[in-house]
């Protein structure tokens, strides 16, 4: 299977998975979607840099968001939570004048978790990849705890009493792109920048009136180290 060349290795079907879940059997198959990206942990809005180019090639709008404190954004780490980083996305998804497919990858699914719970009516799908998928009350660290297989555990390095977390150089490769190619493992390389910690310990509440009544799909990455 071909790979597309961004950090979070998601390949081609993804993307046609991602089509697919945009339509409905009610809905008109020429209708246009309006698709919202959310990074994970350790990344930036550059890691969907292909999918956004190859959904938007099929006719698809693609909105990709930065959270706060990652990639080219400067906000300091210490001034972030999971509120901050949802009301970043709400704030994106609110100037958009219909629904959207809402698609979370990893850290991102808690993010649009909280999304979903504070804009539902907004939102036509939620798709977690490779995604944390909190229940009422849990945090990403709570999930993360859960997860035996994962490598990035053992090689987190918490900074300035966990403000940021950091990761062992040498493992970076092996958890994010271990069967990405050498342009993409480089890319992951140069974009590299610690992660703020606080948002991993924010509880997320979630009530079936809300979040529970968005429609929700799983793609789940087999080869995912993280």
């Amino acid at each position: 299977m071909k790979k597309i060349k961004t950090a979070c290795a998601v390949s081609l079907v993804c993307l046609i998975t991602l089509l697919t879940m945009s339509c409905s059997k009610d809905d008109n198959n020429n209708a246009k979607k309006t698709f919202v990206l959310v990074h994970g942990a350790w990344q930036g809005a550059w890691v969907w840099q292909d999918v956004k180019a190859q959904l938007e090639s099929k006719g698809q709008h693609v909105v990709v968001v930065e959270l706060p404190a990652h990639g080219a954004d400067t906000t300091s780490p210490q001034n972030v939570s999971i509120d901050i980083y949802r009301d970043k996305v709400i704030a994106a998804i609110n100037k958009i004048n219909s629904k959207v497919v809402l698609v979370g990858h990893s850290m991102g699914g808690v993010v649009v978790s909280a999304v979903a719970e504070k804009i539902p009516d907004q939102i036509e799908k939620l798709v977690f990849i490779g995604a944390f998928l909190p229940a009422n009350g849990q945090s990403l660290t709570d999930l993360a705890l859960t997860d035996e297989q994962s490598h990035l555990g053992p090689s987190l390095r918490p900074v300035n009493g966990g403000i940021t977390l950091d990761i062992v150089p040498d493992s970076i490769i092996n958890i994010f792109c271990q069967d990405g190619s050498a342009q993409t493992k480089q890319l992951v390389l140069n974009q590299f920048r610690q992660e703020p910690g606080i948002p991993f310990q924010n509880k997320v509440m979630l009530t079936a009136n809300a979040f529970g009544k968005v429609d929700k799909y799983y793609i789940k990455t087999l080869q995912d180290h993280a």
